[in-house]
C-alpha cells in the first residue's frame, strides 16, 4: 500500500485529502451536538404570531428582534402590520390583558392592504425598491415600477419616500380563502335575562 502510494503520489494526495475531510467532519461534527445552543421557545412562539413584514415600524430590525424583545419584557402593541388582532393573540400567549395598538406606531391595520403604484405618474426614482424590506416592488431606474401584490406585506414603508406620491394603499379583497366570520361585539349596558323581567301582577300564580 505505501509502495503504491509513492509510485502514484496524485493518490497519495486524495488519500490525504480524504482522510482530513473525514476527520474535520467528525470534528465538526461533535462540536455541533457538544456546544449546540438551544433556542427559546417563548420565541419562536412569539415570533409565530407576527405578520413577518420585517418593516422595521415596532423600531426593530425585523419580526424576530421584536419577538425577543417581547420576550424580555417590550411591549406587546408596536405592530401596526399585525393589528390589534395580533395584539390579542400575543396577550394570550403570555398571559396578559391587551393593550390596544400603539398610536405612535400606527392606526389598527386590521384590514389588509397592499401597496399599488399608479404606473402613469411613475418616474421610476427606485426609492420605492430600496424602501421595500420585502422585494415585493420590481422595476429600474427611470422606467416604471410595479408591485407583486401577492409578496405585498402592506407595510406601506414604500409611501414617505416616493417624491410623486403615485403610491397608495389599497384593501385587500376578501375572497372565500380568506373570508372569516368576525365575533360581534358584546352589547353595551346590563345583561338582562328572562327573569329580570317584571312579570304583571295579573299573570302572577
Amino acid at each position: 500500500m505505501i509502495d503504491l502510494l509513492l509510485t502514484y503520489p496524485i493518490i497519495s494526495a486524495l488519500v490525504a485529502l480524504g482522510g482530513l475531510s473525514v476527520f474535520f467532519g467528525a470534528v465538526l461534527g461533535f462540536a455541533a451536538v457538544k456546544f449546540k445552543v438551544e433556542g427559546d421557545p417563548l420565541v419562536e412562539r412569539i415570533d409565530e404570531l407576527l405578520p413577518q413584514t420585517q418593516c422595521g415600524q415596532c423600531g426593530y430590525p425585523g419580526c424576530r428582534p421584536y419577538a425577543e424583545a417581547i420576550a424580555n419584557g417590550d411591549a406587546i402593541n408596536k405592530c401596526p402590520p399585525g393589528g390589534q388582532a395580533t395584539v390579542n393573540n400575543l396577550a394570550d400567549l403570555l398571559g396578559v390583558s391587551a393593550p390596544t395598538l400603539d398610536a405612535e406606531d400606527g392606526a389598527d391595520t386590521d384590514v389588509k392592504k397592499v401597496a399599488f403604484i399608479r404606473e402613469d405618474e411613475c418616474i421610476g426614482c427606485t426609492k420605492c425598491l430600496q424602501a421595500c424590506p420585502v422585494d415585493a416592488i420590481v422595476g429600474a431606474a427611470k422606467q416604471m415600477h410595479t408591485v407583486i401584490a401577492d409578496e405585498c406585506t402592506g407595510c406601506d414603508l414604500c409611501v414617505e419616500p416616493c417624491p410623486v406620491d403615485c403610491i397608495d394603499m389599497l384593501p385587500v379583497a376578501t375572497t372565500i380563502k380568506d373570508w372569516g366570520w368576525q365575533m360581534p361585539k358584546p352589547a353595551k349596558g346590563p345583561h338582562i335575562i328572562a327573569t329580570d323581567k317584571t312579570v304583571p301582577q295579573d299573570h302572577a300564580a
